[in-house]
């Protein structure tokens, strides 16, 4: 049984472009897909927040219309409320890579508010490519990228990822709404963005970066860092 670090975003709203704020945190599925696989193999979660802060559900992603229906909702609140982890998350300050066999990063609107800036998590995210273990970020997680740059430069230049689309920020309604995307502000570090289908899972592996596109790639990307673990 290995210990594997969630770092989940602290952010309840995210800031538009006309000063508004977007009721958000982190996405349902991206949290409970990974974590009923890799718990379910044995392996225990610790989950990490800026400051300690108890993460917010985005509670869009609860809907049964978003989650896949209302056997899917159930299951996932079920998950989130089994998950006692959420309620006593440690400080992201605090964490570091070596502790852990992986780290995860779930997405939802929430980390384009506070983990893309976020120094300690850049920190992290640096030491964590470094070490060679395995690095799983999802939807708009992998924006906490943009905290890993020194003097404009990131270690994660030249890897091949991908993130939350330009499309699907579209489908959503949000683009024209946010100060930057994703896919934009991801493809200013000299990374390699791939895409797949909108709305359907695409994982990208390259060394031990893995990425995930959207909240239906979490679960196909927790498989995948488990056959590394297993």
């Amino acid at each position: 049984m290995a210990e594997i670090l969630f770092v989940v975003t602290g952010a309840s709203y995210w800031t538009l472009n006309d000063g508004t704020r977007h009721p958000t945190g982190y996405w349902a599925e991206e949290f409970a897909a990974p974590y009923r696989a890799l718990t379910g193999a044995g392996h225990r979660i610790v989950v990490a927040t800026p400051a300690a802060v108890v993460p917010h559900v985005d509670l869009m992603s609860l809907r049964p219309s978003m989650a896949g229906g209302e056997q899917a909702a159930r299951e996932l609140e079920e998950t989130l409320r089994a998950a006692e982890e959420l309620r006593r998350p440690i400080d992201l300050a605090h964490a570091r890579p070596a502790d852990y066999a992986a780290v995860y990063y779930p997405g939802g609107h929430g980390p384009m508010e506070d983990l893309w800036r976020d120094a300690d998590s850049g920190r992290l995210l640096t030491a964590a490519l470094a070490s060679g273990k395995p690095l799983a970020i999802v939807c708009h997680a992998p924006v906490a990228i943009l905290a890993t740059r020194h003097n404009g430069v990131s270690p994660f230049a030249g890897y091949r990822l991908t993130a939350f689309t330009n499309d699907e920020e579209d489908a959503v309604g949000l683009r024209e709404k946010a100060f930057w995307t994703a896919e934009d502000e991801l493809g200013k570090l000299g990374v390699e963005f791939t895409r797949g289908e909108i709305w359907k899972p695409y994982t990208v592996v390259d060394r031990n970066l893995f990425t995930g596109q959207n909240p239906a790639s979490a679960g196909p990307l927790a498989e995948k860092v488990l056959e590394v673990l297993a």
